[in-house]
């Protein structure tokens, strides 16, 4: 997740236009992309599961992410 909290980042990063917002997007690396998508996928998942009626959890879902990946056996 970011550092900032929704609150702070509203505050204090200046709104941009959504021509910014993809440059910036595009500038950052690979690596950062997927670190940052990764992060939104548990709020993601919360707020579609809620819409179809079967709320989860979402720190339980941020914790599962953050749970090692474990190979499977073969």
């Amino acid at each position: 997740m970011c550092s900032l909290s929704r609150w702070r980042r509203k505050h204090i990063i200046q709104p941009m236009d959504w021509k910014q917002t993809i440059e910036r997007w595009r500038k950052l690396t690979p690596e950062e992309q997927a670190r940052i998508r990764l992060a939104r996928l548990p709020r993601k998942v919360a707020r579609s599961m809620a819409f179809e009626g079967e709320p989860v959890d979402q720190r339980k879902l941020e914790q599962e992410l953050d749970r090692p990946a474990q190979q499977p056996v073969t």
